[in-house]
């Protein structure tokens, strides 16, 4: 018993010993990078002093003396068994107590952003600097058609831009509440406005862009005043316009509305409710009554039934009809004298309402294809306009003409910009149509990991980091992004129309 006793009592010291050796023989870890085709990189580096991240810039120092430029995509921990241990402990019970030595260190893989195709190894790997980095960005890997949006958040004080380009792809812009998202979203929509001459429509359930014309307080004067010119074209069909502003109220004329809008609206079916379905249609036709008043008063007589199924409904009282001679939201696409048009649709008094709209408008623009106007969509908290599983007739309107400009449009020159809070809430043919993805903070790893299964082209480990994003902090990838990178937004240069309210209750 004694002797046992002396044996335990010599494991700490023999622990001490263990531990003293492994962290030897990780800290010995070199780090180093290898390239079997020129255009990928594996990477070891010890995890003391680690500074590698995924999505940070590696520099590549070589054997002839060149550097190369990387973007580290995964990263992850490795455990490897190093040697089997006999460690003496006390020869009157033991001689040695037997274990194995694991080491631990980091292993990671990632891209070469040069043309350079030939291969090395073991070129030693450190972080890029910032200076490398932006070197890299002015000669070969900027944005041709540069949009200024922030700086890259892995290298600070570099500053980013998205191309332009890029847009002529549909985009994905996801963030949960409270990461920036709108905020982010209109630092684009005002670099698109100032150096590009891409016509906008923004589709806005909660009124953020209705202010999109006036400067924020506090920006720049020379900032301000650029911002004017490009403002002067930003048309907002929203509540109650001012009297001396280009704005319009949001309407629309009922004639003007698809047979398939007209039977969701009044919730008739072309079988079971047959003869109303028909009287409606003949009334139109015939009739060509300009707003629903006159189509009220025409219904008055051989369409009684519908007029009482309008009333039972609400469909009177919508705030949305235009009276008499007052134009339409739908006119506005005919004309050319606006860039921007923001449709307010938070002014508008429930989702049946919102729904209507935009299902009116995504129609129309999809009858007006042939045109070949380029022209972006940005439809914001899209879960409203084109949700994964439509609620009602009208929603599913919306849905189906949005799903088709995802899959036709571009050629058309419609192209979408889908913002919102989850990606499972979207419809799934409007997301992955995709080719841009602008992802900021995921509080949930469910919701990552969507993400990284429908967005292929992007690095799952990098999608993976949206989890540990800070405020405004974004992956941006695909077409509007040469690389995979992670993007810290600007300042807006217009003011926020639907900024948090202020938490100074607390």
């Amino acid at each position: 018993m004694m002797g046992s006793m002396t044996a335990f009592e010599a494991l700490p010291s023999r622990l001490a010993d263990y531990r003293a050796l492994r962290e030897q023989l990780e800290r010995a870890v070199l780090p180093l990078a290898s390239s079997l085709d020129g255009r990928r990189f594996t990477v070891q580096a010890s995890l003391h002093d680690l500074r590698l991240r995924p999505g940070g810039y590696v520099a590549l120092d070589g054997g002839d003396g060149g550097t190369r430029l990387g973007l580290l995509e995964s990263l992850e921990l490795v455990r490897e068994e190093a040697a089997n241990l006999a460690l003496p402990v006390d020869r009157a019970v033991l001689e040695s107590i037997s274990t194995r030595l694991v080491v631990r260190s980091a292993r990671g893989a990632g891209r070469l952003v040069d043309d350079d195709p030939r291969t090395f190894h073991d070129a030693t790997a450190r972080p890029a600097t910032p200076v490398e980095v932006a070197a890299w960005l002015e000669q070969r890997g900027g944005a041709r058609a540069p949009l200024p949006v922030g700086e890259l958040s892995t290298a600070p004080g570099v500053p980013y831009a998205l191309d332009a380009r890029g847009f002529d792809r549909h985009t994905f812009f996801c963030g949960q509440s409270g990461s920036g998202k709108t905020y982010s979203l209109g630092v684009v929509l005002e670099q698109l406005l100032l150096r590009t001459e891409l016509r906008v429509i923004v589709l806005d359930p909660n009124s953020d862009f209705v202010r999109l014309r006036e400067a924020h307080p506090g920006a720049d004067a020379g900032a301000a005043a650029t911002w004017a010119q490009a403002a002067a074209s930003i048309v907002v069909h929203g509540a109650q316009p001012a009297a001396d502003s280009a704005d319009e109220r949001l309407r629309l004329r009922f004639p003007e509305l698809t047979s398939a809008a007209h039977a969701a609206l009044l919730r008739l079916d072309p079988i079971d409710d047959r003869e109303e379905y028909a009287e409606l249609a003949r009334l139109l036709a015939d009739e060509r009554p300009r707003d629903f008043a006159a189509l009220e008063r025409t219904l008055a007589g051989d369409g009684m039934r519908i007029a009482t199924r309008a009333r039972n409904l609400g469909v009177d009282r919508f705030a949305v009809w235009a009276r008499e001679q007052q134009g339409s939201l739908l006119d506005a696409l005919d004309r050319d004298d606006w860039r921007c048009l923001v449709v307010d649709l938070g002014a508008l008094p429930d989702q049946q309402e919102q729904a209507l709209v935009s299902g009116a408008l995504l129609t129309r623009l999809w009858e007006r294809r042939a045109a070949r106007r380029p022209l972006l969509v940005v439809i914001d908290e899209a879960h409203n306009v084109c949700p994964a599983a439509p609620g009602d007739a009208l929603t599913a309107l919306a849905t189906d003409a949005a799903v088709r400009i995802a899959a036709e449009g571009r050629k058309f020159g419609i192209y979408l910009l889908a913002a919102t809070q989850r990606p499972q809430k979207v419809h799934q043919n409007v997301v992955s149509q995709c080719d841009n993805l602008v992802l900021m903070r995921l509080n949930s790893a469910a919701d990552a990991a969507y993400a990284a299964s429908v967005f292929s082209f992007v690095p799952a480990a990098l999608i993976e980091q949206a989890t540990l994003f800070g405020l405004g902090e974004s992956l941006v990838a695909g077409r509007i992004s040469p690389q995979p990178a992670f993007v810290r937004f600007g300042a807006r240069v217009a003011q926020e129309g639907g900024a948090d309210v202020p938490a100074d209750w607390a």
